[in-house]
């Protein structure tokens, strides 16, 4: 119970600001790239409530092994949404740095994020089982974490060049979102208490969705001085 009372809390608060925020940005937003990272942060909001509604249900009834289809469904969701949220991510630094040229680059990430989605929706995966292979799991976040890489990448590169004041821990937090959720992938089905390292992972996409409100409550600063 207690669990069921923590998470379902944790749980409301950063649904409820990822959405409300994301669509703050979104609506009221004064220029491209701020509607750009509002958008990101309501897909982030809408996309992990298909995983963590079904959730919340399952703590508070028969269990999470009892719903595991329902679970599974929302994993699959939210590995899609993912991928998109990080490459939303990757525009938002071609636009906050006026970035003109690496097209390369840019066909890097939207390769990555084709396979992601093309390896999620694999049979394979078995989404609706409680405990899905190991394997999988593993190949379906590695477009992933290059994708994360990448991003890493590009934004300390810009951060030290222009030192930027709204993203300048950006390459932080991507870093520990994936630092935290790398483990969970690897180890939970072994030792389930890793499970509880998603809290952190979840607090660093609230810091990436809090630079986009910054960008939000300073709209002078979105496009960077040349």
């Amino acid at each position: 119970m207690l669990q069921a009372i923590a998470e379902t809390v944790f749980d409301i608060f950063y649904l409820g600001f990822a959405v409300i925020a994301g669509l703050t940005m979104v609506v009221r937003g004064t220029n491209p790239l701020v509607r750009k990272a509002g958008f990101m942060a309501a897909l982030l909001g809408a996309g992990d409530s298909f995983h963590l509604i079904p959730r919340a249900y399952a703590l508070w009834t028969t269990g999470l092994e009892a719903n595991a289809a329902s679970l599974g469904i929302g994993k699959f969701i939210t590995s899609i949404t993912m991928t998109i949220f990080y490459l939303i991510l990757y525009y938002i630094w071609r636009e906050r740095n006026e970035i003109k040229d690496h097209a390369g680059l840019t066909k890097v990430m939207w390769a990555l994020s084709l396979i992601r989605i093309a390896l999620c929706l694999l049979p394979q995966n078995q989404w609706l089982a409680y405990r899905q292979p190991l394997l999988y799991g593993v190949l379906r976040n590695i477009p992933f974490a290059l994708m994360g890489i990448i991003i890493i990448a590009v934004f300390s590169q810009e951060v030290r060049k222009t030192n930027d004041s709204v993203f300048r821990f950006m390459p932080l937090a991507v870093a520990l979102s994936f630092g935290f959720y790398l483990p969970v992938v690897l180890f939970s089905a072994t030792f389930p208490a890793v499970g509880v390292l998603m809290i952190p992972k979840t607090l660093a996409y609230v810091w990436i969705v809090l630079m986009g409100w910054e960008l939000y409550k300073t709209p002078q600063t979105c496009t960077m001085m040349p």
